[in-house]
């Protein structure tokens, strides 16, 4: 064996417990995370990857193998993945997803599913299956919009009017939520509450305006030229500001995603579109090299799978809600909008694929109390097998669509990679 290697593995050993348990911990996460593309792309499984790394998870996670330990440390950076792909997702949210009639049909979809969802909530409730009727309801609204945005992006249907409806629903699937969950799952009184949401909203809204006046021609140019330098102005500002809005949700009291979120909303009013953005690849290595998969194997790690075994009935009924509550009520808003029926089941399907939110509602309502851990894990594993069913299926419904997307999204990487060629000439 390589000297080198024995050396660190030694002194390793002799490390402090806590500093051997964190760095075996992400070391076990990044071997996790780098195998997983590897395993998807040889094989060729028609999965996406967020599936395995809960998967491995679990695998390696406490009830199984016991490779990974959830400790303080661990659980900061899970957060920290949380919050990027948060972020990530108000980054690559357009504006006009929201607006029109894209904006009208997604609020009315998200507010049909919320009524839907108290109402069969309570169903349950009243049987005393569930405990958290807030909770649950709230959580059965989501859409895992940064979850699937990379899935869709690589299907070549993000710029199309799928991916334009997509992106509002899914916004309004990722925003509704964590505003209730701000105003219904908060402690404190539902007027204070509202206070400090207003409070949040006026100093996003300043830091919204304020590069814009601070951005002056010789500011630009030394953000601009770290971009090629050990500098990395831009991505260091990046992390300050998705810092600052993080720490400055939870001071507020607020779930820290929503600071992640605008973060992300903020960023890109002053990112340049297109090829002309040099800090989005950087941003997305970042989350999606390392934080992101983190937060899914420690998701997976921190699953209940015996309370699961025991009542598998619990996520069996969480999963078909996902589609009644989240899904169905699409299907009917957006007859006009995608009227070709198989392309509407798609889209259908995707909006009701759920898992970021109902991570972070089941980790605030257990740790206070509210709701039981049997529901927690079966949420979660209700969202985790929607990730890996309801895309899948939606796919496989509207082969047609992606056989045509796909091409464009061929031509368009051909295209870059010609102009690539052509420049380094």
């Amino acid at each position: 064996m390589d000297p080198h290697v024995l050396s660190w593995t030694a002194t390793l050993a002799e490390a402090d417990p806590e500093l051997r348990t964190n760095v075996g911990n992400l070391l076990v996460i990044a071997v996790i995370a780098a195998s997983v593309p590897l395993i998807v792309g040889l094989l060729r499984l028609k999965v996406a990857e967020v599936v395995l790394l809960l998967g491995l998870g679990v695998v390696f996670g406490p009830q199984m193998l016991g490779w990974i330990t959830i400790n303080d440390t661990l659980s900061t950076f899970n957060e920290l993945g949380l919050g990027m792909l948060f972020f990530l997702a108000g980054f690559e949210l357009e504006a006009h997803a929201v607006q029109g009639r894209s904006g009208k049909l997604a609020l009315s979809g998200w507010l049909t599913s919320l009524a839907l969802a108290f109402g069969f909530t309570w169903l349950l409730w009243s049987t005393g299956f569930v405990k958290d009727l807030p909770g649950i309801a709230i959580a059965l609204t989501s859409t895992a919009l940064g979850t699937l945005l990379p899935v869709i992006r690589d299907r070549g249907l993000l710029h199309s009017q799928f991916g334009t409806y997509f992106m509002g629903a899914g916004a309004l699937g990722e925003f509704g939520p964590i505003l209730a969950i701000a105003l219904l799952l908060s402690a404190r009184s539902i007027p204070f509450t509202l206070i400090t949401l207003v409070v949040f909203a006026l100093v996003a809204f300043v830091i919204w305006r304020s590069p814009g006046r601070l951005m002056t021609e010789r500011v630009a140019a030394i953000v601009e030229r770290g971009h090629q330098t050990s500098s990395q102005t831009a991505v260091r500002w990046t992390v300050v500001l998705l810092l600052f809005l993080l720490g400055l949700a939870a001071v507020f009291g607020l779930d820290a995603v929503l600071g992640a979120f605008v973060a992300g909303v903020v960023l890109r009013r002053y990112a340049p579109p297109g090829e002309g953005n040099k800090l989005a690849p950087k941003i997305e290595a970042i989350g999606f090299g390392f934080f992101i998969p983190l937060f899914f194997v420690v998701s997976g790690a921190k699953l209940d799978i015996d309370s699961i075994k025991e009542n598998p009935i619990r996520l069996l009924v969480f999963f078909a809600l996902l589609l009644v509550v989240r899904g169905l009520p699409q299907f009917v808003l957006y007859r006009f909008a995608l009227p070709d029926t198989r392309e509407r089941w798609q889209f259908t399907l995707y909006v009701a694929t759920a898992l970021p939110i109902l991570v972070a509602i089941t980790g605030l309502e257990v740790s206070q109390g509210a709701m039981l851990p049997a529901n927690a894990a079966a949420l979660v594993g209700a969202g985790a097998l929607s990730v890996l069913v309801f895309p899948l299926l939606g796919d496989a419904i509207n082969k047609a669509a992606l056989a045509t997307a796909a091409p464009v999204a061929d031509s368009h990487a051909e295209a870059e990679a010609e102009e690539t060629r052509t420049s380094g000439d």
